[in-house]
């Protein structure tokens, strides 16, 4: 039970700090000013605000890091609720980590190599850069994504656990699926929901993962790991 109650407050510190590096991520790209109609619009926005846009990739690749820092105690802390759910989700955020911190490089590698005194029509985008352009952002629509299916694979968990997490489990799954429509242009006020939606989900299952207060909240006959027997007065592990 200890180690458990470790496992919980690692994962959600590396929640937390995958919130505030998301928050910083989004804040600098915002100002960087860089989502223009052309790549060569755009890299000319990044070489205007290279350490925005740096500041931008390196904290993704830092989101990208402690979203998997947090996936391995996750899968430990949650093993006997559902122990294959549980898993899934903790693959699907370890993908979706390393796919961050891929878009998170690329962004880096843009910032680093973009003109800062060309703009169109003299600034021409490299083929080098072109590709980098398309890297990141087909790198960061899948990390969205991957987290997205890890939320749904995390509903089933949350619902066995009871308490909060069975209140939330529902809304986590609809917050997942509603996180795959990031490859459609046309939703793109969608994705900015999500987005806010993702980060405030961050924040807050870490928060409840760290305050014990919280967590007890979850405690109750439906919130026992699946292999244990609920007498009266005593839990004894089957396993």
């Amino acid at each position: 039970m200890a180690a458990q109650k470790s496992d919980y407050r690692t994962t959600g510190i590396f929640l937390l700090l995958t919130a505030l590096a998301t928050a910083i991520s989004v804040g600098a790209r915002l100002a960087a000013e860089a989502d223009l109609p052309t790549l060569e619009e755009s890299l000319a926005a990044i070489g205007s605000a290279k350490a925005a846009y740096g500041t931008g990739g390196a904290a993704r690749m830092l989101g990208g890091l402690t979203l998997v820092a947090a996936a391995i105690p996750l899968r430990r802390s949650m093993r006997n609720y559902n122990s294959v759910a549980s898993g899934a989700a903790a693959m699907l955020f370890v993908a979706s980590g390393l796919a961050s911190l891929a878009s998170g490089a690329t962004a880096v590698a843009l910032a680093a190599t973009a003109p800062a005194d060309l703009k169109p029509p003299e600034l021409v985008v490299l083929p080098e850069q072109e590709l980098a352009f398309v890297i990141r952002w087909i790198a960061g629509s899948l990390g969205f994504t991957l987290a997205g299916l890890a939320l749904v694979a995390l509903a089933p968990v949350q619902w066995r656990m009871g308490g909060i997490p069975r209140v939330t489990a529902v809304a986590n799954a609809v917050l997942g699926v509603a996180m795959l429509f990031i490859w459609l242009d046309a939703a793109t006020v969608v994705h900015r929901i999500t987005g806010i939606a993702f980060l405030f989900w961050l924040i807050l299952v870490g928060l409840w993962l760290i305050v014990p207060r919280l967590r007890a909240m979850g405690t109750g006959p439906a919130s026992r790991p699946i292999g244990t027997i609920l007498p009266e007065t005593l839990i004894v592990p089957i396993m």
